[in-house]
């Protein structure tokens, strides 16, 4: 039998990005778009009124909304706050109109504090080409109030997911909240969270595709959760309904060289909704940075896995993932168009190439 997955590109919205729809319909291939209300904030309810907008304008682009990314968690929920079932409920109504709306896919994390963490956001590469880079021997010399201070000069004038101005000015706020929260209870609150969700995930067939953290190991002492294939295992069984899944991100998990990714897509068959593939170079287990998505251009064999998805008959979204800066773009660190519709070419080829050997 062969499966079909659908190629698509991140995009944050005319107001916030730097490349257009225009330009990502000329991405062969690319047929849709993963995106989000990104002037919301956590916590918000999305109104049905501005759901639809967003999905008329990618539409009258000539591509459709494949999936949101995201529809962040408010901190309350994840520290387990007296305050978080109002912020579960207005989640739950943001949900509804997007079930309404025909949206179906919804990628999120559980992340305290940081969405993700890089100590570079512009390292240079033999090629002349610039990429996000992380050091761990960076973050342990860093305070954690300053790590915004220490990238916010090379994001190119944008506004970076995880990392906005308003939310990185209470830093110190957010660690205090997090500091009775370890590992067990972050486990606690998400599963808390999932059970309250599923219910309107069922009436609207709505999944719920976790992203992993990133990097994939506790960073300033905070806890990390969805690092591994035994913990999100965990996760699965602990609300054991198909619309409670993962975004696969091969990065992201990949920060750890002790995931096997290939071990781990087969592990999650049936519950992988959405996939994020890119590659990784490392120059030490400690010190990576982004590559071409190309597999002999950093460390993963990326044709195993995209092998691997195919083996397990995934057929949801797919997307090239953070993308080095080439030719002098200037873009968002991490989204520019270039690298990106390289990656995008590259994966539908590999991909292709599985379904043909599989005749």
């Amino acid at each position: 039998m062969v499966f079909f997955m659908e190629m698509t590109l991140r995009w944050y919205g005319s107001k916030f990005d730097t490349v257009t729809l225009k330009q990502i319909r000329q991405i062969p291939g690319v047929t849709g778009v993963i995106t989000t209300l990104y002037d919301t904030a956590p916590g918000e309810v999305w109104s049905r009124e501005r759901i639809r907008a967003m999905k008329e304008e990618v539409e009258a682009a000539g591509l459709h909304v494949a999936g949101i990314e995201s529809v962040n968690i408010h901190d309350a929920i994840k520290t387990g706050a007296p305050e978080r079932d109002k912020y579960i409920d207005n989640y739950i109504e943001t949900l509804e109109n997007l079930g309404k709306e025909d949206l179906h896919l919804v990628c999120y994390n559980f992340m305290p504090v940081f969405d993700w963490t890089r100590t570079e956001l512009a390292r240079m590469r033999p090629d002349g080409s610039t990429v996000l880079a992380y050091t761990q021997e960076a973050v342990d010399a860093l305070d954690p109030e300053k790590m915004f201070e220490s990238i916010a000069g090379d994001m190119n004038g944008t506004v970076m997911p995880g990392w906005e101005p308003e939310r990185m000015e209470h830093v110190k706020e957010l660690f205090e909240m997090y500091k009775e929260v370890d590992d067990e209870k972050l486990f606690e609150n998400l599963k808390y969270f999932l059970k309250k969700i599923m219910p309107v995930c069922d009436k609207y067939d709505i999944n719920m595709a976790i992203h992993p953290d990133d990097p994939a190991w506790s960073v300033f002492g905070l806890p990390r959760i969805i690092i591994n294939k035994k913990n999100i295992l965990r996760m699965m069984e602990m609300v054991d309904n198909p619309h409670n899944g993962v975004t696969f991100c091969s990065g992201s998990y990949g920060t750890n060289l002790e995931n096997d990714l290939p071990d781990m897509i087969r592990s999650l068959k049936g519950r992988i909704h959405f996939a994020h593939v890119r590659n990784l170079k490392f120059n030490s287990p400690t010190d990576f940075e982004e590559a071409a998505h190309l597999s002999s251009d950093g460390t993963f064999d990326m044709y195993e896995i995209m092998k691997a998805l195919y083996e397990i008959g995934f057929t949801g979204p797919i997307r090239p993932d953070h993308g080095r800066m080439i030719w002098d773009e200037v873009a968002m660190p991490g989204y520019g168009l270039y690298d990106r519709a390289l990656g995008a070419t590259y994966l539908n080829g590999l991909w292709e190439a599985i379904v043909k050997g599989a005749k």
